[in-house]
């Protein structure tokens, strides 16, 4: 498994970005963010309609090791949390690229999202 997908972008808090095809952008924790966690416990979300500020606290992300914030890696309004997760945390790390991605936001300015690392910059950060 690639466990850095060229498609996506990067923030240096190890969250990654996927721009969908409505225009909105689905948000969750990378690879190595899920393996520094650990076994994921609980995870606390936004509610839709949330409006967040690029770096504005979404959320948390709970696991046997520690407590980890979540942000908003660009501005905008929240439009979907992964419901899954709250019945299955561990889904974060089993599936930190798919199933397990956090929530799904509608962005300010699309163009922010230039601004992140592509996959070989977020390698090289770590």
């Amino acid at each position: 498994m690639n466990q850095i997908p060229a498609e996506l972008k990067y923030a240096a808090n190890h969250q990654w970005l996927r721009r969908e095809s409505d225009g909105s952008f689905t948000v969750g924790i990378t690879f190595h963010a899920q393996e520094l966690l650990g076994d994921i416990v609980y995870v606390e979300l936004p509610e839709s309609g949330t409006k967040l500020a690029a770096g504005a606290q979404a959320g948390l992300v709970e696991s046997v090791k520690s407590a980890s914030d979540v942000y908003a890696p660009i501005a905008g309004e929240i439009t979907e949390a992964n419901e899954t997760l709250a019945s299955a945390p561990e889904t974060a790390n089993s599936d930190p690229y798919g199933a397990g991605w956090l929530f799904k936001i509608k962005p300010d300015n699309p163009a922010d999202c230039d601004a992140l690392m592509s996959a070989q910059e977020y390698a090289a950060s770590l």
